[in-house]
């Protein structure tokens, strides 16, 4: 590690340790840049280059981790809780919710307990997979081999949500995504919990074309976050809708395959049937 590149690292660390024991006061992006003995506009900037967040945004996953943590005692209020987090009130903390996780404090303390979910095993070219959807959507698409160890990873998500074994128009829809024209992908409803950036990635996964792959450096690109390849990475590892978010055409730069949440022999079957399906339209047309 060269010299400069040392001083940042621990720079850095020194932020991230700092933020860590003083979560609870909320600092500023000013008071954290001055326990560094850095401007707030190039500590902004070195720590978005080294953590691939922003300094507000890691204090916020702190925050956030901590207040879960709180929700989870029964005897905890939503508004002991943003207190006891830092916040001078409740509307705060719903805020941070909504903004992190994409659903209300209250939804995450009861895990789902007014939230109707649908869901059906199917058969795919690929293997089993378990569909999940609310009124909204679309909300859990993933490959199995045990039946029952899928349905518990569903189930721990929203843990009071209402479940029912049913196959909707919906899921029969998704079913189709394995026969029809990629462009047809449109007629599906998602319906997706995420931060800001999960979103932000899986949306950029959507836009990459059938039998076509991409790389974690230019979906960092694609959604304007160039030096954020890590935390892209991670955002496609959490992709929580199979195949229809396209997290497998994603690959490493150096062209190896990479891993897949559900396997890299899957990944790879996937890819050379997207790639001979893409290149029979693609006679077709002419």
């Amino acid at each position: 590690m060269k010299a400069q590149d040392e001083i940042n690292f621990n720079r850095i660390a020194k932020a991230i340790n700092y933020i860590q024991a003083n979560f609870k006061n909320q600092p500023s992006l000013e008071e954290i840049a001055e326990e560094v003995n850095l401007s707030p506009f190039h500590f902004q900037r070195l720590f978005k280059d080294w953590a691939g967040t922003t300094p507000k945004r890691f204090l916020q996953y702190i925050s956030i981790s901590y207040a879960k943590k709180l929700l989870q005692e029964n005897d905890k209020t939503l508004f002991d809780t943003a207190v006891e987090t830092g916040f001078s009130g409740s509307s705060r903390l719903h805020d941070l919710f909504i903004s992190v996780d994409g659903m209300t404090p209250g939804e995450y303390k009861n895990g789902g307990e007014n939230l109707k979910i649908n869901y059906s095993y199917s058969a795919t070219p690929f293997g089993n997979i378990l569909t999940a959807s609310t009124d909204k959507g679309i909300c859990h698409i993933a490959f199995y081999d045990d039946e029952f160890a899928a349905f518990a990873i569903l189930k721990s998500k929203f843990p009071a949500a209402n479940y029912q074994q049913c196959e909707t128009l919906e899921h029969q829809n998704v079913l189709q995504i394995f026969h029809k024209d990629w462009t047809e992908i449109s007629q599906i409803k998602l319906h997706l919990k995420g931060t800001d950036f999960q979103l932000k990635v899986w949306e950029a996964l959507l836009k990459i074309p059938t039998g076509k792959l991409s790389t974690y450096g230019i979906l960092a690109k694609k959604i304007n976050q160039p030096n954020a390849s890590r935390a892209v990475g991670t955002a496609v590892g959490s992709n929580p809708v199979a195949f229809l978010i396209p997290c497998h055409r994603v690959i490493q730069t150096s062209g190896a395959l990479g891993g897949y949440h559900w396997g890299t022999d899957r990944k790879m079957a996937m890819i050379g049937w997207e790639a001979s399906l893409a290149d029979t339209l693609q006679h077709q047309d002419k």
